[in-house]
């Protein structure tokens, strides 16, 4: 008979990448970094257990949207009391907040619970080439 491996959150190594993402799209950045967080690159894959790796992403104000989304596509917000719908344009939302959008992205693209909250804290966006990350021995990782 054979058993099915059940990764342990306690025994699960992780090691730190960093992804430069200048000049890359957004949505294909985002995918291929929530792939690495829940740890889908791994053998130990384990849907119910945080399996994942540290990802610190630099340069996210080079990330590229493509056809119009930076003047159709919408960051909506919106409050409890009538009338506080706040929508902004992504042109400037990449131009002010490019960590944030980047972060969004990401988010979105892990499980919708507690596991995927957990997931989202290993993940560090930074806009320009610096981060501060150097005593954890990053590796490159070169993304499609």
């Amino acid at each position: 008979m054979i058993k099915t491996f059940m990764a342990k959150a306690e025994a699960v190594e992780r090691k730190w990448y960093v992804v430069d993402a200048s000049g890359m799209v957004l949505g294909r950045l985002a995918t291929q970094v929530a792939s690495i967080l829940r740890g889908k690159n791994k053998p130990t894959f384990t849907p119910h257990v945080d399996t994942g790796d540290y990802v610190i992403v630099i340069n996210c104000d080079k990330v590229v949207l493509t056809g119009n989304k930076l003047e159709d596509k919408l960051y909506v917000r919106r409050s409890p009391r009538p009338g506080h719908l706040k929508q902004v344009q992504y042109r400037k939302l990449m131009a002010e907040r490019s960590d944030f959008a980047v972060m969004k992205a990401v988010k979105g693209m892990l499980p919708h619970n507690s596991l995927g909250r957990k997931m989202l804290t290993k993940l560090r966006v930074y806009k320009g080439a610096e981060h501060k990350h150097e005593a954890q021995c990053p590796e490159v990782l070169v993304l499609k």
